[in-house]
């Protein structure tokens, strides 16, 4: 069975070792208790949306990219044949000028 939690953990982990950050700094900096930070890292735990986004902030990430990414590795885990992560000029063409009006 897939379950979602462990990978938002193993997406989470990867994020802060990239970013060269210890468990402990990601942990105070989010006010996330280490423990807790820790058993979601390693899929025990469900993190709320609160807790993701301010795990988010403290690496600096936006929490699309979290979320795009865990959707990317269930894919694969599903068989779904995954698609690059581009937006083709035309479509972004279509769309600046109502993204610009927000």
């Amino acid at each position: 069975m897939i379950l979602v939690r462990q990978e938002i953990g193993e997406v989470l982990r990867d994020l802060r070792q990239q970013k060269g950050r210890t468990l402990r700094q990601v942990a105070s900096r989010a006010s996330v208790a280490l423990g807790y930070l820790s058993e979601v890292e390693r899929g025990q735990k469900e993190a709320s949306s609160e807790i993701l986004a301010s795990v988010a902030e403290a690496l600096d990430v936006p929490i699309s990219s979290i979320m795009r990414e865990v959707g990317d590795r269930l894919s694969v885990l599903e068989g779904l044949q995954t698609f690059p992560d581009i937006v083709p000029d035309d479509l972004v063409a279509e769309v600046e000028p109502e993204l610009s009006l927000r």
